[in-house]
């Protein structure tokens, strides 16, 4: 506003001293004044702004975004802060667990302004502070943990840090919102043990599977072998079911059919001459069965008494003469 004053005064000075325009000098004075202060006396505030106001060195009012108007000399534009949401990186700093390992910890923080007055007015430096109670924080929480525990609860360190910050924040006009950890890096010693450790665990599984593998294909060679041998003697139960029932049918029909010659030859017997012909048979294949026995062996089998072979055929013909009456009078009956 000062150096608007001046520039007043100096265009006045100019005025005056030319004599074609000395008459106006106390106008260009005067709208030179004016001008200074409509310039320093309107702010217009960006969207998801806000300027805070102080008049005569205290606090006044907080401008919200739009046209506003202040008055030159007595207010001034003390703060101005951002509404956005901020991401803040933490930088990185070493956590000892509760099992005394280092690790290397950073993370990024995002934070909003609600109480611009409270921002400004609150803490010297918010940001600042923020940054310092967060990384306090992460040393607090990782020291109640240990290593492994440390790398599976990260939403439980987010959330604690979080926590502890938006309390201490409402002191200071701004909300933490959320809070990530970026990194977690152990020693190197720490490393290749953690990398040995995972190497053998997948072995592990490998070895596992694999041994499953063969068991189950064990397992299905086995129930192969088991299935083809009922199969097998389910096959051999049915052939021989089969093979039964085909030589009984075979047994069934020779019987059938010697039955039939039986009645067939009795029957002959009965007709006139039937037993004259039954005679002749019956000497007939004895006499050829004599012959097949000479034709072949090299020996000739002769009965002791050549007279056995007529008393053979004398018995085989009363038999026959004996069956004959006997279905003779069975039919007279």
């Amino acid at each position: 506003m000062l150096s608007k004053l001046i520039v007043a005064i100096v265009l006045t000075a100019i005025t005056g001293a030319i004599p074609e325009t000395r008459g106006y000098a106390v106008w260009v004075f005067f709208i030179a004044v004016v001008a200074a202060f409509v310039v320093e006396g309107v702010r217009i505030v960006p969207q998801q702004f806000a300027y805070v106001v102080e008049r005569l060195g205290r606090f006044h009012a907080v401008l919200e975004p739009g046209l506003n108007l202040i008055i030159p000399f007595m207010d001034r534009v003390a703060y101005m802060h951002s509404l956005k949401e901020v991401p803040l990186d933490v930088p990185e700093q070493v956590c000892i667990t509760k099992d005394n390992t280092q690790l290397a910890v950073d993370g990024v923080l995002y934070y909003q302004v609600t109480d611009p007055r409270l921002a400004s007015y609150g803490s010297a430096n918010y940001i600042a502070a923020i940054t310092q109670l967060a990384q306090t924080t992460l040393r607090s929480v990782i020291g109640k943990m240990e290593l492994d525990k440390s790398f599976e609860s990260r939403e439980d360190i987010n959330r604690n840090i979080v926590a502890a910050l938006d309390e201490a924040g409402r002191n200071w006009g701004i909300k933490v919102l959320r809070y990530e950890i970026k990194s977690i890096t152990p020693p190197e010693s720490i490393l290749r043990a953690m990398q040995a450790q995972i190497t053998a665990e997948r072995e592990k599984r490998a070895l596992i599977a694999k041994s499953e593998g063969e068991r189950q294909q064990q397992i299905n060679i086995a129930d192969g072998k088991r299935q083809a041998a009922i199969l097998e003697s389910e096959g051999e139960k049915q052939s021989a079911i089969n093979r039964a029932q085909g030589e009984g049918t075979a047994i069934r029909v020779i019987a059938e059919a010697n039955a039939a010659g039986v009645r067939a030859v009795a029957e002959a017997i009965i007709d006139k001459g039937g037993m004259e012909a039954a005679n002749l048979k019956v000497a007939q294949q004895y006499i050829e069965a004599f012959g097949l026995l000479a034709d072949k062996s090299n020996t000739l089998i002769i009965p002791a008494n050549v007279a056995d072979i007529a008393s053979f055929v004398t018995t085989a013909m009363t038999a026959l003469d004996k069956t004959r009456q006997a279905q003779i009078a069975a039919k007279a009956g």
